[in-house]
């Protein structure tokens, strides 16, 4: 990968762009500035047109104004084909392999190397395979299957096919959002060892402790639109977030004051062999309780058994008195149970459906009429829930699939209280969301609080767990190992108890991390 020390031209530059979809304008005057052999982080909350600013340097869209210079030269790529051969590589957050292919075969798809007989050179193509992972600095077998392969080596693997591209811009879009600390961390040596070889690095996340630990220079984006352009090290947090969001974002967990009532849900000596193991925990009327502990812990099982979708061995769940029948959902939805998933794009949305389908869907036969449901009587409801979180749309036909990470998130949390659920389970309620977003969803739960809901909140993000959790549950290797109140919950409690086993041994999937920064 050629360097160019001392280089006043920047690798890539756009200024200027605009792009609009009909009458919605996604990019009113997209501007970036990258150099080579650096790092530089574009941030903006969800809607900022950064996505759209990636998809234009990938060569899917084309711009409507503005110019893109790649290497000094002014640019117009009609397909990412176009942009890969140039130089550009875009790395997905949830990246797109051939399952059945080797990880060599998934690098090389498309070009295999041919030998004198034109036959595919299999010895050449892993040879290079092993070279690159080598320069990378990481050990990934090239014989292995893509299938069963986790995200963060699914993310390497799309990188080394870039760096066998001869890729001179490599942008990685929200890259940590689904890893785990040591998966962070070795994606970030992989970043440095990108810049140090003369690679210009996009990186757009909304983590500010890892852009102001791996960036050089950060550039902010708001309502489609540039903001600001500086170095690392001349800017704090608050001072990014006062730009992100035009205004002070002066209580990020805002808890207003509930009444405690009675139990809503109780969960007693729930079991399921191998993932957890005799979980009892209460919500009541009116409480947050947060469910912690390290990714793996089973806290994301423990709910879905709850909830109906997964089953499990022994033990009881009960909403407002009723017991809820194993693997029942529908049952669960109608004693009042709701739960937000995990990954809202994979379970809690259909994504190539419009938005006021998707809001409805939990509550299409409440709404019909003798059996029939109309559009007009869907989309009035889906108005009214989309109204009441504010969600940005230009329409309810409007695709889910199109909306940005925060938006979506607000299209399922409609979705479900819509269904008037006595307890909502939330599932990392604010993961790769914007931090004027999480705002919005912290107060909004606050308020289904106070307003006498019980809340289960599952969150990989300690400070979002302390910030707004009554209680704190914590769990370690699907075990129960402590209970917290809001008083007794501190960084060092919660992690104790999240690295100790019932019997007080040492951690057990202590190679991950809770975050400690939002």
């Amino acid at each position: 990968m050629p360097t160019t020390p001392g280089s006043t031209v920047p690798a890539l530059r756009l200024a200027e762009v605009t792009k609009s979809f009909g009458s919605v304008v996604a990019l009113r005057s997209g501007s970036l500035a990258v150099d080579a052999g650096s790092i530089h982080a574009l941030v903006g909350e969800n809607g900022a047109g950064k996505s759209t600013m990636v998809k234009i340097i990938a060569g899917l869209y084309r711009r409507d104004g503005g110019t893109v210079e790649f290497q000094g030269q002014e640019v117009d790529f009609r397909s990412t084909a176009e942009a890969k051969a140039a130089g550009i590589a875009v790395i997905y957050q949830e990246p797109t392999l051939f399952p059945d292919l080797s990880v060599t075969e998934n690098l090389f798809m498309g070009r295999q190397p041919t030998n004198r007989w034109g036959r595919i050179d299999r010895r050449a193509m892993r040879a290079e395979a092993e070279a690159i992972f080598t320069r990378l600095g990481v050990d990934i077998d090239p014989d292995r299957p893509a299938d069963g392969l986790s995200i963060a080596d699914q993310q390497i693997i799309e990188i080394a096919k870039a760096l066998s591209l001869d890729a001179r811009v490599l942008v990685m879009d929200e890259p940590t959002a689904a890893l785990s600390g040591n998966e962070v961390d070795r994606l970030m040596t992989v970043a440095r060892t990108l810049r140090d070889a003369g690679c210009a690095v996009v990186f757009i996340s909304h983590r500010f402790d890892e852009v102001f630990d791996l960036c050089d220079t950060i550039t902010v984006m708001r309502d489609g639109a540039y903001v600001s352009t500086d170095a690392v090290a001349d800017v704090t947090v608050d001072e990014i977030v006062r730009r992100l969001v035009g205004r002070e974002v002066s209580d990020l967990y805002p808890k207003q004051h509930a009444e405690i009532g009675e139990v809503l849900l109780e969960v007693t000596g729930l079991t399921q062999p191998g993932l957890f193991t005799d979980i009892d925990l209460t919500v009541r009327a009116g409480e947050i309780v947060g469910l912690a502990g390290l990714v793996g812990a089973g806290r994301s099982e423990v709910a879905q058994a709850v909830f109906g979708v997964d089953p499990y061995a022994a033990g009881e769940v009960r909403v407002a008195g009723e017991r809820v029948p194993p693997r029942d959902p529908v049952t669960a939805m109608d004693l009042g149970l709701a739960l937000v998933p995990e990954d809202r794009r994979r379970h809690g949305l259909v994504l190539d459906a419009p938005i006021g389908r998707n809001i409805t869907l939990a509550t299409r036969g409440r709404l019909s009429r003798g059996g029939l449901l109309t559009s007009r009587r869907e989309n009035a409801t889906a108005k009214e829930w989309a109204a009441r979180l504010e969600v940005k749309a230009a329409a309810m036909d409007t695709l889910a699939g199109t909306l940005s990470g925060g938006n979506q998130q607000k299209v399922v949390l409609a979705k479900w209280l819509s269904t008037a659920p006595k307890v909502l389970i939330i599932d990392e309620p604010t993961r790769g969301i914007d931090v004027g977003t999480k705002s919005e969803v912290h107060r909004l739960l606050s308020s289904l609080a106070a307003d006498g809901m019980g809340i289960l909140m599952i969150s990989s993000e300690l400070p979002e767990v302390l910030g707004m959790a009554d209680r704190v549950v914590v769990l370690c290797e699907g075990r129960k190992t402590a209970e917290l109140s809001r008083a007794e919950a501190t960084p060092e409690s919660v992690m104790t108890a999240a690295t100790s086993t019932a019997t007080g041994a040492g951690s057990g999937p202590g190679s991950t991390e809770m975050e400690h920064a939002s």
